[in-house]
């Protein structure tokens, strides 16, 4: 951390807003002006988007995440979390990955903690579930799942089998259906390769508390979407809920009972609860509550966007807010950095305002849904049309040219050569192998008496 008497902007998060914000603040400053120093937890950001396909193997985990050291080059970057801040000393306390917490003064501050995963108090899912909100939590859920695999073409346990070839997922938004109509599609192509498993014996199970799925994409293409998920052999239980899921025993409001060793939960968001400890104006479910200049309401030099903020949707009309996606993400942050620029030279500040541009979502290889809005018409697209359109859409908000050229590389290969099917389980715990082939030794090493040559060196 290097220390300056030029003007700090802070930006507590290195997500997507975060990392846009950053690169238009450094395009947009003068040589010398300001320092921009980036805090977060890791040191790479993650585009969400890609997470199923990842899941899926069709991207390689990589491609999806960009570093933040080189693609901001010009900017401070800590990794770590901001803990607390304190707003009338201009002063946030940085808790590094190790050692000691310390303070960081600030004279701007851009919020962009992003959202977590919103989980409620289901007995069970703490232990059991799998979440969709990092690259991590995508390599894991493929690893896991082809472990599964593997499990059942080994045994001769039925029970064990049932449950191993047994997958439920929780919340039909876009991600839930995304990731399930990914995975299905990976296990569909990897049981080719398992002599005892066929995606007859498998079992793929979609909850939703609502009556419906897809529903960014309107109610005709979620439709669409659940008809299409049945027509491949996933059960969809919708209006219903989970109860417990202790030991891997689910049990739906429904009254159905199911055993799994995968339950995979994307019920939705929250913002990050880190929120709380800033000392910020709230809205009512914890967002950053800003004006539409993305100001947060009664400062001048702070500023919020994306999950994590309640920012107004002027396009939509009076009392509506910018839903949590990619695209307002990626427009709200070119105008919050222009906003700190201004502020920073005592210029006036611009309103956020964007119409909906639609929304897309793939289901799998070939598979998808789209909705693109032109003026007052709606284009709606469904099947290989729609995966396209996804496909290009997300490929070029994917940040950075560097990363654009990998995962269009990834595609490309994905078209002549076959989905990669190996299951790297160990990577959960890598030393294991390692600590069982050590530990013997060092047992017996300690346990056994001295030989008397050594204790004569000792003595």
């Amino acid at each position: 951390m290097s220390t300056t008497e030029r003007p700090r902007i802070l930006v507590v998060g290195g997500g997507y807003v975060g990392l846009y914000a950053a690169r238009r603040i450094l395009k947009k400053m003068r040589y010398g002006e300001a320092t921009v120093t980036v805090v977060d937890p890791r040191s790479y950001m993650t585009y969400q988007p890609f997470l199923p396909e990842a899941a899926a193997g069709s991207i390689s985990p990589r491609h999806v995440v960009v570093p933040l050291r080189r693609v901001l080059p010009k900017a401070e970057v800590l990794t770590g979390r901001v803990s607390t801040i304190d707003q009338d000393r201009k002063v946030a306390v940085v808790q590094p990955l190790v050692g000691e917490t310390y303070e960081l003064p600030f004279d701007y501050l851009v919020v962009a903690l992003g959202a977590v995963s919103r989980t409620f108090p289901i007995p069970g899912l703490a232990e059991n579930g799998i979440g969709m909100k990092g690259i991590e939590e995508a390599i894991g859920l493929r690893n896991h799942v082809l472990e599964q695999l593997d499990k059942a073409d080994s045994t001769t346990d039925e029970e064990i089998r049932r449950k191993a070839l047994t997958f439920v997922f929780v919340g039909g938004g876009f991600a839930g259906a995304e990731t399930i109509g990914e995975v299905e599609d990976m296990a569909r192509d990897a049981a080719k390769y398992y002599p005892n498993v066929k995606r007859e014996d498998m079992r793929f199970v979609l909850v939703d508390a609502a009556d419906k799925i897809l529903p960014e994409v309107g109610p005709k293409l979620g439709k669409w979407g659940l008809e299409h998920l049945q027509k491949r052999g996933i059960e969809v239980y919708l209006e219903t809920s989970m109860n417990s899921c202790i030991d891997g025993h689910v049990v739906l409001k429904n009254g159905l009972e199911v055993d799994s060793n995968t339950i995979v939960w994307t019920a939705g968001v929250k913002p990050n609860p880190a929120l709380a400890r800033f000392g910020l104006p709230l809205g009512p479910r914890g967002h950053v509550d800003t004006a539409p200049t993305l100001q947060a309401q009664g400062t001048d030099y702070i500023w919020s966007a994306g999950d994590n903020a309640q920012v107004p949707d002027l396009a939509t009309g009076e009392g509506a807010w910018c839903p949590p996606n990619a695209q307002h993400a990626l427009r709200q942050a070119k105008v919050l950095g222009d906003n700190v620029i201004s502020g920073m030279r005592g210029f006036p500040q611009k309103e956020y305002k964007h119409a909906n541009k639609g929304a897309v979502a793939g289901l799998g290889l070939h598979k998808g849904v789209a909705m693109i809005v032109f003026g007052k018409m709606k284009i709606k697209l469904k099947g290989r049309l729609a995966w396209y359109m996804h496909r290009g859409y997300h490929g070029m908000a994917m940040p950075t040219f560097n990363r654009k050229i990998r995962v269009l590389a990834d595609w490309t290969l994905g078209m002549f050569l076959k989905r990669e099917v190996v299951s790297l389980g160990a990577i959960e715990n890598p030393r294991e192998e390692f600590y069982e082939a050590a530990s013997p030794v060092s047992a017996a090493t300690a346990a056994k008496p001295a030989a008397p040559a050594e204790k004569a060196k000792a003595s």
